[in-house]
């Protein structure tokens, strides 16, 4: 076939994909609106996960089954906002890596805004002026955020569902090129984490720290000569040109989210769940009481310990443990916890949600 043999399949490709892509609209809608008769909740990340799991099955390439997730994401999200329109808050200025993470988990079909502090977030979603908070909870790097660990100590929020974004750094700017560039504003930690790119390629460049990524595009934004290290949501929002791409020394640079709500996600078949607990201060407790996991075979994948800040040297535990805790009343979670929760103060769970399909494959 020639090129325009190729260009005339496509075409006729294009449109009986937008003819698909509308019933499945319409689908939606009609869900909408047996939803709406039942007060049930649009967003679901179990069934998303399910249909992403379905894509993979059927994906025969050349598309990556990342392709595919990015591509049904925003066609999931615009579906969504046929049924009803949701509102999700997120930590930090447009352009951050919390907005990103938004992006990435609920599309561009719902109306995102920022707010200035993680206790902004868990207020807005408390109060029901958004649906849903995204919020910061541990980088690969840099360890856990602790304050977000700390506002579940007075919240009755939910986690709904985690994000792993893996943290890639560009250079954006408004020059034409790389060597029109005469300062360049950074975030501390964006300059340490590019440091040998930097030495290479804009040795000469003047460095200027910013407080966040996002602000450092935000001024680059209003200099022709000057260029930022931000990622390419923050270039989008504020116009610039990504002149280089993936600048960054370590590929291995990955945040973890939490999207915070009311709802508990059904199973779907590959969980987690999180629990907040305190134990007997006394020697031992701690180990006493974990090894329900082990005795069920199950995995921990994280363990935190903060402070309460009620009594001085009295601490509260969180943990991450692969499961659901609606998943039969026989299995291995249920039974770990009942033992458990013997040896504990107060366990309290503060979600199960479907793991994250880029954390997995990261």
């Amino acid at each position: 076939m020639s090129i325009s043999d190729h260009r005339k399949a496509i075409d006729a490709l294009d449109r009986r994909i937008v003819e698909l892509v509308n019933q499945r609209a319409r689908h939606a809608q009609e869900i909408g609106r047996a939803k709406a008769a039942h007060a049930a909740e649009t967003f679901a990340p179990a069934r998303e996960q399910q249909v992403f799991d379905r894509l993979a099955a059927v994906n025969d390439g050349p598309l990556p089954d990342a392709a595919l997730r990015a591509i049904y994401r925003e066609i999931i999200s615009a579906c969504r906002a046929l049924e009803r329109p949701l509102t999700v808050a997120y930590w930090g200025p447009a352009g951050s890596h919390t907005h990103a993470a938004a992006l990435t988990r609920f599309g561009h079909g719902v109306r995102l805004f920022s707010l200035e502090s993680i206790a902004a977030v868990f207020g807005e979603v408390e109060k029901g002026e958004a649906d849903y908070g995204v919020v910061p909870v541990e980088n690969s790097t840099e360890g856990i955020v602790s304050y977000t660990l700390d506002k579940f100590l007075d919240s009755d929020l939910r986690i709904c569902a985690e994000i792993h974004l893996p943290i890639h750094h560009s250079i954006v700017s408004k020059a034409g090129s790389l060597t029109d560039i005469r300062r360049l504003y950074t975030m501390f930690q964006a300059t340490a984490q590019c440091r040998g790119w930097l030495a290479r390629h804009l040795p000469q460049v003047e460095l200027i720290e910013a407080t966040t990524t996002a602000r450092a595009a935000q001024i680059a934004a209003d200099e022709p000569d000057s260029a930022a290290i931000a990622n390419e949501v923050a270039a989008d929002v504020y116009g610039l040109r990504v002149l280089a791409e993936g600048i960054e020394d370590s590929a291995r640079n990955h945040t973890r989210f939490f999207v915070l709500g009311r709802i508990q996600p059904p199973p779907s078949g590959r969980d987690k769940t999180s629990i907040l607990f305190s134990v007997p201060h006394e020697a031992g407790a701690l180990i006493r009481a974990l090894a329900a996991f082990e005795k069920y075979d199950l995995n921990l994948t994280m363990i935190q310990s903060r402070p309460t800040k009620l009594t001085p040297w009295e601490y509260v535990f969180f943990i991450d443990v692969v499961g659901h805790i609606d998943d039969p009343g026989d299995a291995p979670l249920h039974r770990a916890l009942k033992s458990f929760e013997e040896r504990c103060r107060f366990v309290r769970v503060l979600g199960s949600y479907p793991e994250s399909e880029e954390g997995k494959n990261s």
